[in-house]
């Protein structure tokens, strides 16, 4: 038995025939281009749906356009980015682009590099980079080939756009929090930063920085204590088996991530201590699970879809105008106190 010949593809010609409208009608329709009326837009979408017609991103790209961007996480293992996802998503869903996600391995700059250079080739509109540990070099260089914006790198740079929280604010209000609660002994996790040329941009290193400065500030310069693992919840169970170590261990711990709180309260669990009883806990980036009932974390909010939807939005300015001026978007987080902080014991 042979099998079946293949469908032919619905083309333009035949969505402006059903429609009983030009080509060049269609056309403006499916560039959202100025001159077609709200009436021609809606036969055209009826007609689209009727016929399941669907563009040829093949063709569109030889046109100049793919209506597509690519996204590059670093981890999807971290609660957090999902988060900046749903902004992303959100923003575009009244537009053609279409949100294609690769990931750029934790902490590799190859990985990125294989990434971020197959969405070029393929001919992307635009690229969104998470928290990208390339170099600016690597960056500036992505930025050149397409429009891109850089979410998590608190650099400037004069090609591409970026949206970063304010990390040392966040940092040093968490401290803050916990220094009202009566407490003197905080440590912080950092993630260890291995590359001496972009630690200024890197958040990990402005959360470090913030909590320096609040201990500082706060007359707390001598119980600064800071062990640097990664932003993982494996690096939290070991930066916490490190702390409780200590001869005189905290009374409280701030890990640079939510990710890395949990593992911060799982060996806080195997050691047989309570949270907040024996050791306030907490967090940054108020994550879904840090509102989990059980869990209840003290976290640092940084909004992470208001950062999806400011990246998407200066993408799409950047698409439209490869010319204009840079800019830097810097959110102020918000403090969210839950059960995991508490006064010190007696």
């Amino acid at each position: 038995m042979e099998p079946p010949a293949p469908q032919r593809r619905v083309t333009i010609v035949d969505v402006a025939r059903h429609a009983q409208v030009s080509t060049t009608a269609v056309s403006k329709v499916l560039r959202n281009a100025y001159g077609a009326s709200p009436e021609m837009r809606t036969k055209v979408r009826r007609a689209i749906d009727e016929l399941g017609y669907r563009p040829n991103a093949a063709a569109r790209g030889l046109r100049g356009q793919t209506y597509t961007i690519g996204v590059m996480l670093p981890d999807i293992r971290n609660p957090f980015f999902p988060e900046i996802l749903d902004g992303i998503t959100g923003h575009l869903a009244d537009t053609d682009y279409q949100v294609f996600l690769g990931p750029g391995g934790r902490n590799d700059e190859q990985a990125e590099a294989r990434v971020t250079d197959a969405m070029i080739d393929r001919g992307m509109d635009g690229i969104i980079l998470i928290a990208p540990v390339s170099s600016r070099a690597r960056l500036e260089h992505i930025a050149s080939a397409v429009p891109a914006v850089v979410v998590g790198r608190h650099g400037h740079s004069t090609v591409y756009d970026t949206v970063t929280d304010d990390d040392v604010a966040g940092a040093a209000m968490l401290v803050g929090h916990l220094v009202d609660l009566g407490h003197s002994r905080i440590a912080h996790i950092e993630h260890h930063e291995s590359d001496p040329t972009r630690i200024a941009e890197m958040p990990n290193a402005q959360r470090a920085e913030g909590y320096r400065r609040a201990m500082r500030s706060l007359g707390l310069a001598e119980e600064i204590d800071i062990v640097s693992t990664s932003y993982t919840q494996q690096g939290g169970y070991e930066g916490a088996t490190q702390l409780l170590a200590r001869p005189r261990r905290p009374t409280a711990v701030f890990a640079g991530a939510d990710i890395v709180a949990m593992g911060v309260l799982e060996a806080l669990a195997e050691a047989g201590l309570s949270v907040p009883g024996d050791i306030s806990v907490a967090g940054y980036d108020n994550t879904t699970f840090a509102s989990f009932g059980p869990i209840s974390l003290t976290s640092v909010d940084q909004a992470g879809r208001e950062i999806g939807g400011n990246a998407a939005r200066l993408l799409l300015e950047r698409i439209a105008d490869r010319r204009k001026a840079p800019v830097q978007v810097k959110l102020s987080p918000t403090l969210v106190p839950r059960r995991t902080t508490a006064p010190p014991p007696l």
